[in-house]
């Protein structure tokens, strides 16, 4: 081994007694081909001769040990292979067991070959970001297509003082293997050697017919082994379509209980760090503002600008949130900390508040886990004003607008940090204003067009939109609404291969307004456009604006079968008003075509006024946010969605060819 060992980062040892290592003679029997291996090698799978993995557990550290030996038959695995990184949190050590590689029946000891370096994981720091671990990087010499590889190792865990989470609670989720791989003998166990009790739950498990297999609850005991084990054993989870099987192990608790464990721990720090005590200068500005709604919004804003996001991954899960006192000082905190003083800066000015425990990461799970405050990855703020509920996340930057303009933030449970709590799933709700309302004007002369949009964002748009013209340089945002532009107005379809700056040469855009206490920020694009009809094959002219961001193909094309749709769109709508000098066909079919859309999830409505040179639609969809779609009702809501799909997203207006029967029609009519 070419560097020396940090013996506080990584070691070459042998493995603690309750992992029940192999000889050479016996890592060579199990690395022995079969009917089955050989199949596997038929079909070019690789594969993994057997592997054992072990989740032992203490109250004093975590250790995952994994002994395997697969192909290296392929030269992506081989690449992949020759070089490894290891990742280490603080206080968590890399034991080495054994590396080898069996060739041409020869078991050869690799470790000798090896080369190691310790990198700081610092990549993000720059933004914030701060993961307290070091990377391993493995570089083993000399592997060669066809070797079999042999891995042995152990990370182990030892928690500090201030992991009093992870010290008195136990949380791990087994997830089956990776489809890709086949393996001839496939073990994983979980030994419980802590005081408490560990439940254990296997979840998404299916019989040979697929169905779901009603979950299986054990508990284990101190010394307790839970073992799942397969031989020959290919994972047969549909990815696309199912969720893996997972087996979710936590110490044996109710929600009740572990809201209860948290009180204490934040009601010291509200007893003790009033505002009044550490923030005079931040008391003085807040009390300049006399209206409540000013006061609530500069506070929000305050901590989110002012207060830098120093993100620690392994923070969150172990450790005491930092006092407010500590946070407003050194201007810096995790989302525990900004949140705490949120809340403390809300206390003050009489709002009622919480801090509130979510996974924006794996939401979907928690009300499959078991009760777990480990089970969370971040935490937000709670508001309660005027009989209103609100969340708001103090992480955040460049957000606005009083408490009901602000952007919404999604999720679907949380655990409020109060006494006697159950874990609650967020209600879904319907948005009071329109996240985007635009007004499209197209008006042809001479067949030269007059293009005007403009639009009004609110809520996360506007933040989003602003964040957006303030960070992207101007000509990259009008080529962006010239290539929108180019499909919406169907001219990909006549024009294809045309530079698009050559069918807008004049565009602008610009911001009209930007009031920032309703969170609203309004734009407009102008452009003018020689040969502004879409030609077709048959030289017949068309005027078309059909914006496809109003088609939700996601929710068309769904196909999950173990995870509902959820849905959380926003409320939209527009007013297309397409004009010409000449006659149009006021009778053609998606011309005067209406919609009146009442799904149980949302409501899409499309209403006309056709002229004789042109037409004008309004269309509004209004959803239901934050709300899983039931299976039962879900072809019923692809339905209505293929029905937005078929023409109820835009306007199209056919221009009569010219003819002296037209001519004569056109007369008659008027």
């Amino acid at each position: 081994m070419s560097e020396t060992i940090i013996e506080n980062i990584y070691r070459v040892q042998q493995p603690d007694a309750w992992a029940v290592s192999l000889t050479d003679a016996q890592i060579i029997e199990k690395c022995q081909e079969t009917p089955f291996s050989r199949a596997q090698n038929d079909e070019g799978r690789d594969y993994c001769f057997f592997i054992d993995k072990i989740y032992h557990t203490t109250d004093y550290c975590n250790s995952e040990y994994a002994f395997l030996a697969y192909t290296l038959n392929e030269p992506a695995n081989l690449e992949k292979a020759s070089i490894n990184e290891i990742i280490v949190e603080d206080n968590e050590v890399y034991q080495i067991h054994r590396i080898s590689v069996l060739r041409e029946g020869v078991l050869i000891d690799k470790i000798p070959d090896l080369q190691i370096k310790v990198l700081d994981g610092e990549n993000q720091s720059a933004t914030g970001v701060l993961n307290n671990f070091k990377k391993i990087n493995i570089t083993v010499k000399d592997l060669r297509l066809y070797d079999i590889l042999i891995l042995e190792d152990t990370k182990v865990k030892t928690f500090t003082p201030d992991e009093f989470l992870r010290r008195d609670f136990a949380k791990y989720v087994w997830v089956g293997p990776d489809v890709y791989w086949a393996y001839g003998h496939y073990k994983f166990q979980f030994i419980n050697e802590r005081q408490k009790t560990v439940a254990c739950k296997k979840l998404y498990f299916r019989d040979s017919f697929g169905t779901i297999i009603t979950p299986e609850v054990l508990s284990l005991e101190k010394g307790d082994i839970f073992v799942f084990e397969e031989t020959e054993y290919i994972n047969p989870v549909d990815s696309t379509r199912e969720i893996h099987p997972f087996i979710d192990f936590a110490t044996k608790s109710d929600w009740h209980s572990l809201s209860n464990y948290m009180v204490p721990i934040y009601q010291a720090i509200y007893d003790h760090q009033k505002l009044e005590n550490f923030a005079p200068n931040l008391i003085e500005k807040i009390d300049a503002f006399t209206d409540l709604e000013d006061k609530l919004r500069f506070a929000i804003e305050y901590v989110q600008n002012n207060i830098n996001y120093i993100y620690n991954a392994y923070e969150m899960n172990g450790h005491k949130p930092q006092e407010p006192a500590k946070t407003f000082e050194n201007k810096q905190g995790d989302c525990k900390a900004k949140s705490v003083l949120m809340k403390v800066v809300l206390d003050y000015i009489g709002v009622e508040a919480a801090v509130v425990l979510v996974n924006y990461n794996t939401d979907v799970y928690l009300a499959h886990y078991f009760p777990s405050l480990l089970s969370f990855n971040h935490a937000i703020v709670k508001i309660k004003h005027k009989n209103e509920i609100y969340f708001v996340d103090a992480t955040q930057r460049d957000e606005f607008g009083y408490l009901e303009n602000r952007g919404v933030i999604f999720f679907k449970y949380y655990l409020e940090i109060g006494a006697n709590q159950e874990l609650q799933k967020r209600p879904s709700f319907e948005y009071n204003y329109f996240a985007i309302d635009e007004k499209v004007n197209f008006t042809v002369k001479n067949n030269i067009g007059d293009f005007s949009l403009t639009t009004i964002y609110k809520g996360n748009r506007a933040n989003n939109m602003r964040k957006y013209f303030k960070s992207t340089n101007k000509r990259e945002i009008i080529d962006s609404w010239n290539n929108f532009l180019y499909h919406t107005m169907h001219y990909s379809s006549d024009r294809k291969g045309t530079d698009v700056r050559t069918i807008f040469p004049n565009a602008t855009i610009d911001i009209v307004s930007d009031d920032k206490n309703a969170n609203e920020f309004t734009i407009c694009y102008k452009a003018t456009i020689d040969k502004a009809y879409y030609v077709d094959g048959k030289n017949n002219r068309f005027l078309m604006y059909f914006d496809r961001t109003l088609i939700k193909d996601n929710a068309r094309e769904y196909t999950h079968k173990d995870l509902l749709y959820w849905q959380t769109f926003e409320n939209e709508r527009y007013e297309i008003a397409l004009f010409t000098d000449l006659t149009i066909d006021q009778k053609e079919r998606y011309t005067v075509q209406e919609a009146n859309i009442n799904n149980r999830y949302f409501t899409h409505k499309t209403t006309k006024q056709i002229q004789k040179n042109g037409a004008i639609v309004t269309i509004e969809s209004k959803p239901i946010s934050n709300i899983e779609i039931e299976s039962q009702d879900f072809e019923a809501y692809r339905i209505a969605h293929h029905n937005v799909a078929d023409s109820n997203f835009g306007l199209g207006i056919d221009i009569v060819q010219p003819s002296v029967f037209n001519f004569i029609k056109s007369k008659i009519m008027g």
